[in-house]
């Protein structure tokens, strides 16, 4: 996937101002929209162009953009790094993935998952009430804290425009209850702290979706945990009992006979502790002790030897 720069597409600078990128859209409609352009190329032009106008005329999606793209140059080879968008607080109005598949593959990879259904409007009184919009935004917690729950303070950016136009940031800063058993893609929903309502409504709330750190050794996955298990050649052939560290105490785990690298061993009821709990899942990963002394090789010399073993029976000889 190659980087797209908006900025370039709509031939404005990067501190330019909404008003700037408003006058330069509306330029570039004049001139490829496909009603009224003789260009050749006009339809995939305005594609872009619109493609461009949605992101820089957003100050959300205009300040993740920022922060994503520094450095890159067009066309370069591009993948947006895990949890890119972590900390940043939008508002549930934007594209659902439907409506991004309109715009290119860099788009939807970027802002495709950002549209939630707005709050509708209600009348009451006389006049309109509108509840405020949900807003969202991605998190990321340490794994022990699903297994304990715990209190975090968690900072989100949030982008706003100035007096000029141009997109700031500030941070806000939130105390935040962790539930036990909270899993991979969990929305924590808070009450009241998302986009304020007006006409007397209530405001909506803030989604919280969870995601967790790297962790030294188990990788979340929904409500399972993996784990990439390394055994000895001996403990793979004749079977063993290992204890595994996890987060809520230590696990014997039982190593079957001629386990071979590749083998999954499930041990239910072992993930992320929830409602239902999630499954342990152990991938097995035989290794081989180095050949480095003269003992370590006369023992794999005697193996070779007295062992009938072809690692490659259906090669044949």
């Amino acid at each position: 996937m190659q980087f797209k720069d908006y900025y370039q597409t709509l031939g404005v600078s990067r501190d330019a101002t909404i008003d700037d990128i408003k006058k330069a859209f509306r330029k570039l409609a004049r001139k490829y929209h496909p009603d009224v352009s003789k260009e050749p190329d006009a339809e995939e032009r305005m594609r872009e162009i619109n493609e461009a106008h949605a992101v820089l005329a957003d100050p959300e999606k205009r300040a993740a953009y920022d922060q994503l793209g520094s450095g890159y140059q067009p066309g370069q080879e591009f993948r947006p790094p895990p949890g890119w968008d972590t900390g940043f607080e939008f508002s549930s109005r934007g594209f659902s993935p439907s409506e991004a598949a309109d715009f290119s593959d860099f788009f939807a990879e970027l802002f495709g998952r950002m549209g939630a259904s707005p709050r509708g409007f209600h009348p009451r009184g006389g006049h309109f009430q509108a509840q405020g919009e949900d807003h969202l935004a991605k998190v990321l917690l340490d794994l022990e804290d699903a297994f304990s729950g715990a209190t975090r303070q968690i900072s989100l950016r949030v982008p706003k425009q100035d007096a000029q136009g141009r997109v700031q940031l500030s941070t806000r800063t939130l105390n935040v209850k962790i539930p036990r058993g909270v899993h991979e893609g969990q929305i924590i929903r808070l009450a009241g702290q998302g986009a304020p309502g007006t006409g007397g409504a209530a405001a909506g709330d803030l989604l919280l979706e969870v995601h967790f750190n790297p962790h030294v050794r188990l990788r979340a996955e929904g409500r399972d945990l993996h784990l990439n298990l390394p055994v000895a050649p001996w403990e793979a052939a004749l079977g063993s009992i290992i204890t595994i560290d996890t987060p809520d105490g230590g696990l014997k785990v039982r190593i079957p006979q001629g386990a071979q690298s590749g083998t999954q061993l499930r041990v239910r009821g072992k993930g992320i502790p929830c409602n239902p709990p999630g499954d342990l899942l152990l991938d097995i990963r035989v290794v081989l002790p180095a050949a480095d002394t003269p003992f370590a090789r006369q023992l794999y010399e005697t193996m070779a030897k007295e062992l009938a073993f072809n690692p490659r029976p259906e090669w044949g000889k």
